[in-house]
């Protein structure tokens, strides 16, 4: 996103993980099957190319039909920060997505900030909501080992 005109969605989490497995479970395609979405219905592809200029794909069996999220990752900087864009087609209208990861002496604090274009804002509260759901499913799986 080129505008500074932006709403942003924000969702924190401490996970007592350290921030580089935190950080590798959004790039690992079978731990992201286990977080993304949960009790939401089945990932039926999660495809994802983890460099600068890699994209991703996931796509969630819902009963609404198939749900698809998609994008560029814009950064990588292992284990302190991820930025991608993030597209739900058929829309076209794209937006970003920030993972700051802080480490901790015992685990790490993560802040997603998801930054929409102002028309999305009736959406902010649902779409922190969600990121903070999966979030809170990651710790459940990154926390296990």
């Amino acid at each position: 996103m080129t505008t500074p005109h932006v709403v942003q969605a924000r969702a924190t989490c401490r996970f007592r993980a350290s921030a580089e497995d935190v950080f590798d479970a959004w790039l690992d395609p079978a731990l992201v099957r286990e977080w993304f979405g949960p009790g939401l219905g089945e990932m039926t592809r999660v495809d994802i190319d983890a460099r600068v200029g890699g994209t991703f794909w996931l796509v969630q069996r819902r009963a609404a039909g198939d749900a698809v999220h998609t994008g560029e990752y814009l950064e990588i900087d292992r284990p302190r920060r991820l930025v991608f864009t993030w597209r739900t087609p058929p829309l076209t209208d794209t937006s970003r997505v920030i993972v700051d990861i802080q480490p901790l002496d015992h685990g790490c604090d993560v802040t997603v900030t998801h930054e929409m274009s102002p028309e999305w804002g009736p959406f902010v509260d649902r779409a922190a909501s969600a990121w903070q759901t999966m979030m809170d499913a990651m710790a459940k799986v990154v926390e296990r080992g």
